[in-house]
């Protein structure tokens, strides 16, 4: 079962690119539960997961492109928001590669979390700006 469903209603910035790459990190972030939470093989859940943090990093810089070409005063507060979302993913990762942590149901509803509130509250904020 999915941990999180991309809705225009919800997730919707109506900026395109974005709305594009958020539906591909919510397909990567629901595969890399499925996994954790179904017993796959650790290499198969570390495959996911550096995936989906390598897929994360790039659509942020993205954003951040976008966002800085067009003179967002915003981006400064947005690109904070990610890279503590990328720094804490970068720990997990990290100490999950080290046999040191595992990606459980409670690092899955904390992404979520995350995603539900970022992307109503900051994504949407650009929005104006870039579409």
């Amino acid at each position: 079962m999915a941990l999180i469903t991309w809705t225009a209603d919800q997730f919707g910035t109506n900026v395109g690119f974005a709305d594009d790459e958020h539906k591909v990190l919510f397909d990567k972030l629901n595969k890399l539960y499925d996994l954790a939470t179904g017993g796959a093989e650790r290499s198969a859940i570390g495959a996911q997961l550096d995936d989906l943090i390598a897929y994360v990093v790039g659509h942020f810089a993205h954003e951040e492109k976008e966002m800085e070409a067009a003179g967002f005063v915003g981006l400064a507060a947005h690109k904070a928001e990610h890279e503590a979302l990328v720094g804490t993913c970068a720990d997990l990762q990290k100490k999950f590669h080290a046999g040191e942590a595992d990606v459980t149901d409670e690092v899955g509803q904390m992404v979520k979390s995350w995603l539900e509130s970022h992307i109503p509250t900051f994504d949407r904020g650009y929005a104006a700006v870039l579409s």
